[in-house]
């Protein structure tokens, strides 16, 4: 435990974040200096049966929090999941939420946080990342929010959006506000210890695409590249410990900060591994992370031609055995079997009956925009069953 604590410190950038082993104990006083008083904890089913969140609780009434939980999320949270969770924060009195989970829980968190005290007629769809949307909102009603992510992977807790998904247009809507960051982060590694192996490497990949695809993106921002690159030497670094080592604190703290460092990377923008799994998400209920993981090297092969000096830093920069893409996608290739992550998209139940529907949602996806070539919906259709076949 003594190694660990040169990790127990805080920053504050994108926001408020406290990092090391046992900070969960702090998490009432964060909510006290964002002014909470009966805050609600939004979290998964599965979470919330488990003991972390009964401790949590425990820790905020102890303190005269008023926490109460909602956790009626599914693992691609829907709109239905935001308005009855909106609902409930209301009924329950509540001025503040405490995001818990992985990225459903944190991201449901996120949006209704935007929404509980928004006028009745806002619909949380007026509000997708999309020209001046988030202009729909009243900036003033957003209550606050401390995240206290139990999965490294989406970063959503440093994030400026939650991706939720319309059921009625089977698709997955990212919602955005520049005040939906939360005001305060809590990193502790310890919370993560339990995950299995198998969601420890998807949930990994997930953070790795959004360095990798930050860092692919052609938009001007060194900030952004600074960050993406270093969050993905941290994943080469910690991924295949904490996997093989689920109590690997250093590991497991460590892969913490490259999922926040990977969401806030991603300011500069994704790609095409995005706007092929929002839809395939919302198509076939996958996991996110393992559709980011699975699409990872095709979608490298396809935007090759654009990619050559990054990824030739990249390489550089990795220490791999050759500058180039050639090299990042064996590593990559090599990573993924090293983690167990399927070969290819037809392993987790997905045909290609809907390929064309596929990629005229990838097109329309927002992520689309950041990628390096600009592909058509036969373009992504292609990629699509690239991946779903395996074949590079």
């Amino acid at each position: 435990m003594s190694d660990m604590i040169r990790y127990t410190t805080g920053w504050n950038y994108p926001a408020s974040i406290l990092t090391g082993v046992g900070r969960i104990g702090e998490l009432p006083a964060a909510c006290r200096e964002l002014g909470m008083r009966s805050p609600l904890l939004v979290t998964d089913p599965g979470l919330a049966a488990l003991p972390m969140v009964g401790e949590a609780l425990e820790h905020c009434r102890a303190e005269g929090l008023s926490a109460e939980v909602f956790s009626r999320i599914k693992g691609n949270p829907t709109g239905a999941n935001v308005i009855e969770g909106v609902d409930a924060f209301r009924q329950g009195g509540h001025d503040g939420v405490i995001a818990f989970g992985g990225g459903s829980g944190l991201d449901a968190a996120k949006a209704i946080a935007l929404m509980a005290n928004q006028r009745e007629s806002l619909s949380l769809w007026s509000l997708e990342d999309s020209g001046d949307n988030w202009k729909n909102a009243d900036a003033e009603a957003i209550v606050p929010v401390v995240a206290v992510p139990t999965t490294a992977g989406t970063g959503s807790e440093v994030g400026r959006a939650s991706v939720i998904t319309d059921e009625s247009a089977q698709v997955k809507r990212i919602i955005f506000h520049p005040g939906m960051v939360p005001a305060r982060v809590i990193l502790d590694p310890e919370l993560t210890t339990g995950l299995p192996p198998a969601v420890t490497a998807a949930t990994g990949m997930d953070a790795l695409s959004h360095c990798l695809e930050a860092w692919c993106a052609p938009g001007y921002h060194p900030m952004a590249e600074g960050i993406a690159v270093e969050g993905m030497r941290r994943v080469r670094d910690y991924l295949p410990r904490a996997y093989a080592h689920g109590d690997d604190l250093e590991a497991r703290l460590n892969m913490l900060v490259a999922s926040s460092m990977g969401a806030t990377a991603f300011q500069r923008g994704l790609g095409a591994m995005h706007a092929l799994a929002h839809p395939l998400g919302a198509l076939y209920d996958a996991h996110h992370g393992t559709l980011n993981a699975v699409l990872m090297p095709y979608v490298l092969k396809a935007n090759e031609r654009a990619i050559g000096e990054p990824m030739v830093r990249l390489a550089r920069y990795l220490d791999l055995r050759q500058p180039g893409t050639s090299a990042v996608i064996d590593w990559v290739l090599e990573m993924r079997e090293r983690l167990a992550i399927p070969k290819n998209l037809a392993s987790l139940g997905i045909d290609e009956a809907q390929a064309e529907k596929v990629g005229q949602m990838a097109v329309a996806d927002p992520s689309s925009a950041g990628n390096p070539i600009e592909f058509d919906a036969e373009g992504y259709r292609r990629i699509f069953l690239a991946a779903l076949h395996g074949q590079m």
